[in-house]
């Protein structure tokens, strides 16, 4: 048996978190595999330190539009292919998905898109949920086990955000959005944290910026890692990393026993 240990964090911008010590914190994690979200550069705007880390190979698939959405993952382990995107122009010109198949599983980093903006993003975002949905159960079909972490953008009960009865009408708690993932995971997913966690209360992985939300713990847990129904016994943990500051999100982790 080989243990993997996977992080899943949206640093809200990765020129911004490196600013903040997000070099010395990797260093520390020793984690096989680090998915990024939101990172909002283009590869030439990068220091090569943030590039270049020593022990792992790195993959950037960003927004056309600078300064804008993106994903990228830092690995240890060799993968066998890199892949950017699901095909689908409209999505992936905004860099919101990166495919890596391993020996043993197929990680999908996402970006979720945001529907707060309006109507249009909504739509938007709805969209991106049924195309990644038939995506995911395309390479299912097909014999691969996923990992599916990153940035939901919702978040799925009531038990996963401090005040759902004030956001039912909030784009991230609305009924639309959260009956998409109860869909996703009715289609043969596992939600790894709630598998493990089932009535844990107050564990969120994002709060606003606005009114100390953070220090007074009224978040939302809108980042997930997922696993294929077959591949859910390889599941050795999975948590969230609340104590890690450096962006609105704080990163979680999953560990896998191979």
């Amino acid at each position: 048996m080989t243990d993997v240990r996977l992080i899943s964090w949206n640093v809200n911008g990765i020129r911004a978190v490196h600013k903040k010590g997000f070099l010395d914190w990797f260093d520390k994690e020793e984690t096989d595999v680090l998915c990024l979200q939101e990172t909002k550069a283009h590869l030439e705007q990068l220091p090569k330190k943030l590039v270049n880390v020593s022990g792992y190979q790195s993959y950037f698939h960003s927004a056309e539009r600078k300064g804008y959405s993106g994903v990228a993952t830092y690995t240890s382990i060799e993968p066998n292919e890199v892949f950017e995107g699901m095909g689908i122009e409209k999505f992936d010109v905004e860099g919101r998905l990166q495919r890596l198949d391993f020996d043993d599983f197929t990680l999908l980093n996402i970006y979720y898109p945001n529907g707060g903006r309006d109507d249009e993003r909504l739509r938007y975002k709805l969209d991106f949920y049924d195309a990644f949905l038939e995506y995911a159960n395309d390479l299912r079909d097909q014999g691969f086990n996923l990992v599916i972490c990153g940035d939901l953008n919702t978040a799925h009960k009531p038990i996963d955000l401090a005040r759902p009865a004030a956001n039912e009408d909030v784009s991230g708690f609305l009924p639309v959005e959260r009956e998409w993932v109860s869909k996703f995971l009715d289609n043969g997913y596992v939600d790894t944290f709630r598998m493990l966690h089932p009535d844990e209360k107050d564990k969120y992985s994002w709060w606003s910026y606005r009114t100390r939300a953070r220090e007074r713990n009224v978040g939302w847990r809108l980042d997930y890692f997922f696993v294929n129904e077959e591949f859910k016994d390889k599941v050795k943990a999975s948590y969230i990393m609340a104590d890690v500051m450096g962006s609105d999100h704080c990163p979680i982790c999953l560990e896998l026993d191979i």
